[in-house]
């Protein structure tokens, strides 16, 4: 049963439309959390910081800059500044966190991933990958919150 509130026509969509709905919100925040991402290691990586301070940096990029593309979205729906960001704590919080951690994981993981240079194949291959299967692992994550209208089905309102 739909929430009287949310009766959009993405709810009366074919079954498997939930995964393809799910899938595009894991691709929106994947692209914030990558700008953020890979802006923090290199960052973190050029200027020399310890491991543990590129990944803090990395995971506030990644935060600002997942929230910052759901912003733009809502805000040219014409919501003011403070309720758009209402909104994109709401829709993307659980997802960030979710994908922050399997990149991190990975990237800390990956022996000599976080000490390799920038222009060490180490690095970017281990950045991809740990970003790939962020996406993989956080798809059904906003598929379960996207049928129980929480996560990205906040932000379907403003469409």
């Amino acid at each position: 049963m739909t929430h009287p509130a949310h009766h959009h026509a993405h709810h009366h969509a074919p079954a498997g439309s939930s995964w393809r709905m799910a899938a595009q919100a894991t691709l929106h925040c994947l692209t914030g959390c990558a700008i953020g991402e890979v802006l923090g290691m290199v960052v973190g990586t050029a200027a020399g910081l310890h491991n543990a301070a590129t990944v803090v940096v990395s995971i506030a990029l990644a935060f600002v800059f997942g929230y910052a593309l759901t912003m733009r979205g809502v805000l040219r729906a014409g919501l003011p500044v403070r309720q758009a960001l209402k909104v994109a704590l709401a829709a993307d919080t659980v997802s960030i966190a979710v994908m922050e951690l399997i990149d991190n994981t990975v990237m800390v993981g990956v022996p000599g991933a976080m000490d390799a240079g920038l222009s060490d194949a180490l690095f970017w291959v281990s950045l991809v990958l740990s970003l790939a299967l962020a996406f993989v692992l956080t798809t059904p994550v906003n598929r379960w919150m996207i049928g129980r209208g929480k996560g990205h089905a906040v932000v379907h309102a403003y469409h």
